[in-house]
């Protein structure tokens, strides 16, 4: 299965963006780039420091991952981006206007056990109820869908294929 669609693989930090990104994105045959290797020095620096990140902070690196986005279109892509706020994914969507967004949801619970589990990732479980105040679910206008983030990642990333597989059809959250 391949796609000309870029794909952007959201959620709160610990829902698996990173391990499920790329197993999508080898499911479907495109390309994966991992969001967190857009981000500036000094973002990386204030996350490390369990600092969440400002708006004006996201703006560079959301434009950076847009870039990619739309270097890809036609092409097919899929890239890591937590895309937690509307803005934010109205901004990746001014640069690459076909994005297709897949929400990785989840038990608060389980997040936090995974997040936890993680060894030599800059971003704290302290930060985690920030993820969650701050996220704005994907609205019914958006080109997107959730995908429950229970069971092991190649489950995941089958559920995401197979919605994606689907899109365009109504879906409930898969």
């Amino acid at each position: 299965m391949s796609t000309p669609h870029v794909i952007v693989v959201m959620g709160v930090a610990g829902t698996g963006k990173t391990t499920i990104g790329p197993l999508l994105a080898d499911r479907i045959g495109v390309p994966y780039a991992e969001a967190d290797d857009f981000h500036p020095a000094a973002n990386i620096a204030k996350m490390t420091a369990g600092t969440p990140l400002t708006d004006e902070d996201r703006r560079p690196w959301l434009d950076a991952i847009g870039a990619w986005a739309r270097s890809r279109e036609g092409l097919g892509g899929v890239v890591s981006c937590s895309a937690l706020k509307r803005e934010y994914r109205d901004r990746l969507r001014a640069a690459a206007p076909g994005l297709v967004f897949v929400h990785l949801t989840g038990d608060r619970g389980l997040i936090e056990e995974r997040m936890a589990r993680r060894e030599d990732h800059f971003m704290p479980t302290a930060l985690l109820d920030s993820q969650f105040a701050t996220l704005q679910p994907l609205e019914p206008d958006e080109n997107g869908f959730p995908v429950d983030v229970s069971g092991s990642p190649e489950e995941i990333a089958e559920r995401a294929a197979a919605a994606l597989g689907d899109h365009g059809r109504p879906r409930s959250a898969v």
